[in-house]
């Protein structure tokens, strides 16, 4: 299996612009009923792209701008429909299942077509403004009082002109609009979306530029730079809320330096805007999504972290000097004797 590629492949680079500069957006999968994504009840919109490759990414899939073809083992009955409908001939079967070539590939779906079970998927489909505000809104209903919709991806502000028109829609149905972000787009962008989002879930994984670059394979200093962009902004106009995440990754992130330097910078730069600081633990529940595209992961037979692990790193964090009462941790965790 090749390895997750370093930056985003343009197959065409134009068509890509010209996607991200219309009414239309790539998107990757709607989520409802997610409790994990902000407050309340949401549903979670993920956009395809990233400029970020994360060595514990947990959504590969979401990775490159274009669409994806996958391929599901436990739906398959092997009838090998998909091989004679590609093309490119881009699809093997081998001991371990099928493979697909992603040079051959074009995601032209027709392996997708003859599928009698459901075991090709594409991953990636074209929104068109009204349709996707459309589509979230159908949820309202369980939205209660908290809840609302959320971007997540990917990084959806890679999307930025879409987005801003997608979160001033659905400002004007009332709707609570949050935004899960690295931060690695131009100010611009970010000053554009912020009046129509209620909250800011920013991720600060690493503070370290030299590590942060080793393990996503892109400077922070626009990211940190951002952050503090987003605390003068809040600070003028007492909006949005802002949250930062910090996912905890063994042999990456989860070091008492790292969480000291983003506490330090929370605490020294951000003026106390944050209202929540969530250390949010290792997931290696995605591993079957490397699988499926082809893709290495370097964390596969990694295991959980231990509770006495997460609870010594909140410690630390709260001994950082941030107001202790932000402070929180999150997600799975290994089961201790």
């Amino acid at each position: 299996m090749r390895s997750l590629p370093g930056k985003v492949i343009k197959t065409n680079v134009k068509a890509e612009l010209d996607l991200r500069e219309s009414a239309k957006a790539l998107v990757l999968d709607i989520q409802r009923f997610s409790t994990e994504d902000g407050p309340g009840l949401r549903t979670t919109v993920f956009f395809m792209g990233c400029n970020l490759v994360c060595a514990w990414c947990h959504n590969p899939e979401s990775t490159l701008f274009k669409k994806q073809v996958q391929w599901m083992g436990t739906r398959c009955i092997g009838c090998r429909r998909c091989l004679a409908a590609c093309a490119n001939d881009g699809l093997e079967f081998i001991e371990e299942g099928l493979t697909i070539d992603r040079k051959k590939c074009v995601a032209c779906t027709s392996c997708v077509s003859a599928c009698p079970t459901g075991a090709m998927e594409v991953k990636g489909i074209e929104w068109e403004l009204h349709d996707l505000v459309h589509e979230v809104l159908k949820d309202r209903a369980y939205f209660g009082k908290d809840g609302g919709v959320t971007l997540s991806g990917g990084e959806a502000l890679m999307q930025g002109l879409f987005v801003e028109k997608f979160l001033k829609e659905l400002k004007n149905k009332g709707v609570h609009t949050a935004v899960d972000t690295a931060a690695l787009v131009p100010r611009s962008t970010i000053e554009r979306v912020l009046p129509y989002t209620d909250l800011v879930m920013l991720d600060l994984k690493l503070f370290d530029a030299v590590l942060h670059k080793k393990f996503t394979r892109t400077d922070n200093g626009l990211i940190l730079e951002n952050a503090k962009f987003l605390s003068d902004y809040i600070n003028i106009h007492r909006r949005p809320e802002l949250w930062i995440r910090t996912p905890i990754i063994p042999n990456a992130t989860n070091t008492e330096e790292n969480i000291l330097a983003i506490g330090n910078f929370i605490r020294n730069d951000l003026s106390g805007t944050p209202s929540k600081w969530e250390l949010c633990s290792f997931n290696n529940l995605c591993e079957d999504k490397y699988k499926r595209l082809n893709l290495k992961w370097d964390y596969t037979n990694v295991p959980l972290l231990r509770k006495s692990e997460m609870e010594h790193l909140y410690q630390v964090a709260l001994n950082s000097g941030v107001d202790p009462d932000i402070v929180t941790w999150s997600g799975a965790i290994m089961v201790e004797n």
